[in-house]
């Protein structure tokens, strides 16, 4: 049993998902500060520092200062937030696809083969490919 585990954990295939996880997390930490520490301050300054996170609509409740006190005040709408991520969304979206943009240019090109030329026809099809012709004449 032991040697089966060896033999399943030691494949390729397996070695190189792992090694994919683990590169995946380290991106996606790098994508989180190129988001966090790179363009949200720029798209802060943009919006004049608007906080997107604390915006909601409160339905239910007295009036609230903060997004947790109207949490707890009742029933609210926190839409802030959800603009918050999909502005984090879109950003990990657009380096992601700059990321692979930039790996497919660096692979290499396929070399695609040109079809070889058709054989020339044999003596004897080009003798009777010219007898046809001279028949159809007539």
């Amino acid at each position: 049993m032991l040697k089966e585990f060896k033999e399943f954990a030691l494949k390729g295939n397996m070695v190189d998902l792992a090694i994919g996880v683990i590169i995946g997390g380290a991106f996606g930490k790098l994508v989180e500060s190129i988001v966090a520490d790179l363009m949200m301050p720029i798209i802060g300054l943009l919006t004049n520092g608007t906080d997107f996170s604390n915006l909601y609509i409160q339905l239910s409740g007295a009036a609230a200062p903060t997004l947790a006190a109207a949490r707890q005040a009742g029933a609210t709408i926190a839409y802030g937030n959800f603009i918050t991520l999909l502005i984090n969304f879109l950003i990990i979206a657009w380096v992601l696809f700059l990321v692979v943009k930039a790996m497919n240019r660096f692979k290499k090109k396929e070399v695609v083969a040109e079809p070889a030329p058709a054989p020339a026809p044999a003596r004897e099809e080009v003798l009777l490919t010219e007898i046809r012709d001279l028949l159809a004449k007539k």
